[in-house]
């Protein structure tokens, strides 16, 4: 098999140039779900949400109409009365007094499981918590000069004593535009009907105001117990088309990933990216080249920080003034904008589940299997066999580009061979296929980091 390979690529290596990257035909099931998306829907989310008042991680847990103790119950209710396959639960910490948590509390997250075929995850995820720092809110905090030096920097708003966690933070946008948006996917997904290869959670965090604490403490959990983790879709602040400075942009979101450049968290990226084209393909997809937006974050770094991939969605144009503050109403969320964007993490989520996992290009020793055999001056590749995957498509680029050039369909084999092509020009990388041609992430040859050398002198 490894012969008949290299033959056939040399007979073909005359167009290798133009073998340029050709996406899989559209499958008409993920078209049914990006169009099952409801606006209507998604207002009456946002609008249940924000009449809770304040969703603050620190406030009234024993009302039935105001704070985050009847906001979660609530979340918990709709999500088990979405579709009678998920499998909804409190994921539930006892947090001691730390930074922002100011005394000890319950912490719950909510989540909502649809078993796939395998145990591998793939989360959609968003905070449902929400605070307010001040009147003005984030734009107040934007706008302050950074403290000179030697000069201390302004207190923490949310370490002030004698706080009132019970003041208006409705949190519309922040975040109940990511909160809808993952209810919206849970439903829609769940009611399909359809089996998915992955496991699909929706995943609602609390505490993430006061330092990601609900999804630092879920993806501690994760990594303890080992729980192969594919990707985390994160939503934070989606539902806004005006921006603070006077720009309207409704046609395109922002999607965060964390480097290196061919880290598994940029894979799902450009994933993400190349399935909006084919399913969404009027709202474009503005990729970001670090973790989140400038000195501040989101819950997928709780994943990220762990080895874990995840990307951070971000609406294009953000209104500051309606941030951490009570004018975070239901006015500021253009419902249709978010269900734009609830249809690119669709499509993506959707894609990614039904495809087969990602195939291992290491060793046990994490060293990447790629080789110049068996002249020396070829790129010699080989993986390990993924699971459900009928074949693999190899993808390749020049090293100084960012996003792949070429690809190529090999069939059901675990090894390849491009005859005298240098592993130093080029980055080589491997999707598994499966039988309906959905596409796993690419997994990128990657060389390792080398350690420090200690010189010793005299």
């Amino acid at each position: 098999m490894k012969t008949l390979v290299i033959l056939t690529f040399c007979a073909a290596a005359a167009t290798l140039a133009h073998a340029q990257v050709t996406p899989p035909e559209v499958d008409p099931r993920i078209q049914s779900l990006v169009g099952g998306v409801s606006e209507e829907r998604l207002k009456m989310l946002v609008e249940t949400l924000a009449g809770f008042h304040t969703r603050n991680t620190l406030s009234d847990t024993t009302s039935s109409t105001r704070g985050i103790g009847a906001a979660r119950q609530w979340i918990f209710d709709e999500l088990t009365r979405s579709s009678p396959r998920l499998q909804v639960t409190f994921d539930t910490y006892n947090v001691k007094r730390q930074g922002r948590i100011t005394r000890s509390v319950e912490l719950r997250n909510v989540l909502a499981i649809l078993p796939g075929r395998s145990l591998r995850r793939i989360y959609v995820s968003a905070h449902y918590d929400t605070v307010s720092i001040s009147p003005k809110g984030q734009i107040e905090a934007n706008t302050r000069p950074p403290a000179k030096p030697g000069e201390k920097p302004p207190p923490d708003p949310q370490l002030r004593r004698n706080q009132d966690y019970n003041v208006d933070a409705p949190g519309a946008n922040d975040n109940g535009s990511g909160t809808a948006l993952t209810m919206e996917l849970a439903r829609v997904i769940a009611s399909s009907g359809l089996e998915f290869d992955a496991t699909l959670v929706f995943a609602l965090w609390a505490g993430e105001e006061q330092g990601l604490i609900g999804a630092h403490a879920h993806a501690a959990r994760l990594i303890k117990e080992k729980t192969v983790v594919d990707a985390d879709f994160n939503n934070d602040i989606v539902g806004n088309s005006h921006g603070g400075s006077g720009e309207v942009d409704a046609g395109s979101v922002r999607v965060y990933s964390e480097g290196p450049e061919d880290s598994m968290s940029r894979s799902l990226a450009r994933y993400i990216e190349r399935m909006a084209v084919r399913y969404v393909p009027g709202h474009r997809v503005r990729l970001l080249s670090r973790q989140d937006r400038f000195t501040r974050g989101s819950d997928n770094a709780a994943f990220n920080q762990r080895g874990l991939p995840a990307v951070v969605f971000r609406e294009s144009k953000e209104n500051f003034t309606k941030q951490h503050a009570a004018t975070d109403t239901v006015d500021g969320v253009d419902v249709a904008y978010l269900a734009k964007n609830a249809r690119v993490n669709l499509a993506g989520v959707a894609a990614l589940a039904l495809a087969p996992a990602a195939p291992k290009i290491t060793n046990e020793r994490n060293q990447p299997t790629i080789g110049r055999q068996p002249s020396g001056y070829d790129a010699n590749l080989r993986w390990q066999a993924s699971p459900g995957a009928e074949s693999y498509r190899i993808y390749w680029r020049e090293a100084w580009t960012s996003d792949w050039q070429h690809s190529q369909q090999v069939g059901k084999v675990t090894e390849y061979v491009f005859p005298k092509m240098s592993i130093d020009d080029f980055v080589f990388g491997v999707a598994a296929v499966g039988a309906d041609g959905h596409e796993s992430l690419i997994a990128a040859y990657v060389a390792a980091q080398r350690r420090d050398v200690e010189v010793k002198t005299r």
